[in-house]
């Protein structure tokens, strides 16, 4: 059961858990996922020795994050409030014969139960979903030991993001469901960074992350007007 005072809108988590059936389908609602997935293990990797890690996944979904990290050699806890999508997530590793531990579990109840327990936290596309930002972080640098470190994407709050992020991919291309993203909740690089710096970490890079639907390629790039990506680190 999910606590009432998780952070957390049910809304969210039903929205998700519709996905969870064709999570691991490349075509699918989740394709986007699929495209930008190894550019954001790419990021991780080359900052954290992965190999004998341990790495938690926030908000991990059906585990594309997950797996991709565990196939590097860490050792992963993957979390998510979706018990449909953790289904799936588990249902996976039949197929790629990895090793994930994935509960149905809040970044709260990780941090209490774990402190100070991670090398690196991955959170991909969840801050902005969430009704308490703030919280959410402070919940992530809890989880990592000191000297380890944090990686987040979300999308800035742009007219550009507006644009790419909700008209594009929600009611042109209908990439994603429509009501997937909320403008009003989307956050620039400096209030993330504030966040961070509230909760103890050191900011360390902010790279944006380029997207074409059409191609399905994706990389880093220096504008961060649409998605970005960054990695912070808690002081040793």
């Amino acid at each position: 059961m999910i606590e009432h005072t998780a952070n957390v809108s049910p809304e969210e988590i039903a929205r998700f858990d519709k996905l969870a059936a064709r999570w691991w389908d490349p075509d699918g609602e989740s394709r986007p996922l699929h495209d930008l997935n190894p550019v954001r293990a790419a990021y991780v990797a080359a900052r954290v020795e992965l190999r004998g890690a341990r790495v938690a996944d926030v908000g991990c979904g059906g585990g594309l994050l997950s797996e991709a990290l565990a196939r590097a050699g860490a050792e992963v806890t993957g979390i998510d409030l979706g018990e449909k999508v953790i289904d799936i997530a588990r249902l996976h590793l039949h197929e790629s014969g990895l090793a994930v531990d994935y509960r149905v579990q809040s970044s709260a109840e990780l941090a209490a139960s774990a402190p100070e327990s991670f090398d690196a936290v991955c959170c991909m596309e969840l801050i902005e979903h969430v009704p308490d930002p703030a919280a959410l972080v402070a919940d992530l640098a809890a989880m990592l030991k000191p000297g380890g470190r944090l990686f987040m994407s979300t999308i800035n709050r742009t007219p550009a993001a507006f644009g790419a992020a909700i008209v594009g991919a929600e009611y042109v291309m209908r990439m994603l469901p429509r009501g997937t993203h909320h403008y009003a909740q989307f956050l620039k690089p400096s209030e993330l960074g504030r966040l961070l710096r509230h909760a103890g970490l050191e900011l360390e890079d902010v790279a944006g992350l380029g997207y074409n639907p059409l191609s399905r390629k994706a990389w880093l790039s220096r504008i961060t007007a649409v998605n970005y990506v960054l990695c912070a680190r808690k002081p040793a």
